[in-house]
């Protein structure tokens, strides 16, 4: 996948080389030359001298096509004109902006603009909000054996009820966000898209999970197979 990372401080250097060592393509953007230092002389990805929300730099960065973008520079306009660009201009659909102010941070969020505050930012947050369609392990057990998940519904469960998720015994579905809010409300609640679903799940029941999810209306889920 080819990923835009607009500023090149610690945040962006180093999720900038996390995302290149797993194999993705990357460009990074910092308006100061210099900030190109933080990253390692062989780092393989594409350095550009150039502004988040100019039109020219995006494009020459690669956002015709890109599959996410970061904004992570220091000043919260700059990240949301960014992601707003990004988003409404080039259709990248995996956009996320760092925001100083929790407060405005939940205003964008509930706007459809993935938002994480300084306060609780972390390069592997930024990461889970580039590629919610994976699982993501929150939390396990002093055994192992029983994972709290969350990931993004996928678009074939779009308008089929979420409890349909669950398997007795190996999955329970524990809450949905949605547009920002948490819901508990999960008897009667039917998938929509940008939902993320909140799971626990033993361990040997991953494998089965993700079929599960990734099953189309009318396919049978793999069995559950050894765990990952």
């Amino acid at each position: 996948m080819h990923v835009i990372v607009v500023g090149c401080g610690r945040v962006g250097s180093g999720l900038a080389v996390a995302l290149t060592a797993e194999g993705h393509s990357v460009a990074i953007l910092d308006k100061n030359e210099r900030a190109f230092r933080r990253l390692p002389d062989e780092w393989e990805g594409l350095r550009l001298v150039g502004s988040g929300f100019d039109r020219d730099d995006l494009e020459r960065a690669g956002a015709v096509g890109a599959h996410a973008l970061a904004a992570v520079t220091s000043g919260d306009n700059s990240n949301i004109l960014t992601a707003r660009i990004a988003r409404e201009t080039y259709q990248i659909r995996r956009v996320v902006a760092r925001i100083y102010d929790p407060r405005r941070a939940e205003i964008y969020q509930r706007l459809g603009i993935p938002t994480v505050a300084t306060v609780t930012w972390t390069i592997e947050q930024v990461r889970r909000r580039l590629f919610p369609e994976w699982l993501h392990r929150e939390w396990s057990d002093a055994s192992g054996r029983l994972l709290l998940v969350h990931r993004e519904l996928p678009l074939a469960w779009g308008g089929r009820p979420l409890l349909d998720i669950e398997v007795p015994g190996e999955v329970r579905l524990v809450s949905v966000t949605r547009a920002g809010v948490p819901r508990l409300d999960l008897r009667d609640l039917v998938g929509q898209d940008g939902d993320v679903l909140h799971l626990a799940v033993t361990q040997d029941a991953v494998d089965m999970l993700e079929s599960r999810l990734a099953a189309r209306p009318g396919e049978a889920a793999a069995p559950a197979g050894p765990a990952r």
